[in-house]
């Protein structure tokens, strides 16, 4: 199976990780040389950490050797499956799948968006019933699960294939409607709001916050924590599409739009809730 990732940012990679690991030819387009040049570095560097961890069988000179990294849109033209991975904004994206279907007419097109309509993202293109939300969660090599969003036009038998992507790259697929925030999204920000809000009146530190959910409620990470390692500006971005939605509930508080204005965005930049000492400027 060959696959297209449109965008190589720590997800874009994340998600071209998963189906190189998975045995699969995967291309990956980004803006110019040098946005290219950096995807094809992290994907080398995190299919490396997979294998010194003994996470596949495949070497990494086979996996880098499965994995084309360009400027080019037309690399896409005999994939069976094009994901757009570029940031949260809707005229992006919209923009993104316009040029996959332009460039590849017979592929199956997912968007990775986290919250935006897939029905209003389709809504510009030809062949809408070509087109569903593949929902990936970062990282992604060590996530679990992939939200499958079917729009209204979304043809049943892509849902289905989908389920067999998700299986091929051993994450499990859920199917939700399309609807604000899907499942995921409008469940995980809403925790993660009143998260913020808690520890901007100083309920407790964002340690004992996120250790309330942790012991108290068994999740894995707490909200903040989370937050930091999707990205404060994601968080911000993904918030301010579902208070258009569903209503002020979902408001982003002023610390959130405070941190993001400063550039703290969470593990990407260095400093969000947390310190992440070892990590890398990137994008998201």
């Amino acid at each position: 199976m060959k696959v297209g990732v449109l965008g190589g940012g720590r997800m874009g990679a994340g998600i071209a990780h998963a189906f190189l690991l998975a045995g699969c030819e995967v291309v990956v387009v980004e803006r110019d040389d040098e946005a290219a040049d950096a995807a094809g570095q992290r994907i080398r560097e995190s299919i490396g950490r997979s294998v010194e961890r003994g996470a596949t069988a495949l070497g990494a000179d086979d996996l880098a050797s499965a994995v084309h990294v360009g400027c080019d849109i037309a690399d896409f033209a005999d994939c069976e499956l094009v994901v757009e991975a570029v940031p949260e904004d809707r005229t992006l994206k919209v923009d993104a799948l316009l040029r996959i279907e332009g460039a590849a007419p017979d592929a199956a097109i997912a968007t990775n968006t986290s919250s935006i309509s897939i029905d209003d993202l389709a809504a510009s293109l030809a062949r809408p019933a070509q087109v569903l939300g593949l929902h990936f969660f970062n990282p992604v090599p060590a996530s679990a699960l992939v939200e499958i969003v079917e729009g209204a036009a979304t043809a049943p038998a892509l849902v289905e294939r989908a389920r067999g992507w998700v299986e091929l790259i051993g994450k499990t697929p859920i199917v939700v409607r399309d609807s604000p925030g899907f499942a995921s999204s409008r469940l995980g920000v809403a925790l993660a709001l009143e998260a913020i809000r808690m520890l901007e009146s100083g309920v407790a530190s964002a340690e004992d916050i996120d250790r309330a959910m942790e012991l108290g409620y068994r999740h894995p990470v707490g909200p903040l924590r989370t937050t930091d390692i999707v990205g404060l500006d994601v968080r911000l971005g993904v918030a301010e599409e579902l208070q258009t939605t569903l209503g002020e509930r979902f408001a982003p508080p002023a610390l959130l739009r405070q941190l993001v204005s400063e550039g703290k965005l969470g593990r990407k930049s260095g400093e969000g809730f947390y310190t992440w000492p070892n990590s890398t400027l990137e994008n998201s």
